[in-house]
């Protein structure tokens, strides 16, 4: 019996290109850093600024990806560490 085996790194870019916002309206903290690469201290600071809403469900704290991709059109070019600097955005300018 021959076995068709894949190859690791093919295998792995079909698992890569799955993107998390294709199955997931909302990110939880975590998932929205390994998604834009921003920091999981960073995205937590901009909860409490309340540059980004959020929602809240028990300790867990979800981010809709429509708004996370609107925060991060918004801030391009913006110290995200500097509360003064970063721009925030509602539920009403992501529609």
């Amino acid at each position: 019996m021959e076995r068709n085996y894949v190859p690791l790194r093919i295998r792995w870019r079909e698992i890569i290109s799955k993107s998390m916002t294709e199955t997931k309206i909302a990110l939880s903290i975590e998932e929205a850093a390994n998604y834009t690469g921003i920091g999981r201290n960073t995205l937590r600071n901009l909860v409490e600024w309340e540059k980004l809403p959020v929602l809240k469900v028990g300790r867990k704290v979800l981010i809709k990806s429509d708004i996370l991709e609107k925060f991060m059109e918004v801030n391009e070019g913006k110290n995200l560490r500097d509360k003064n600097d970063v721009k925030s955005v509602t539920r009403k300018s992501a529609v």
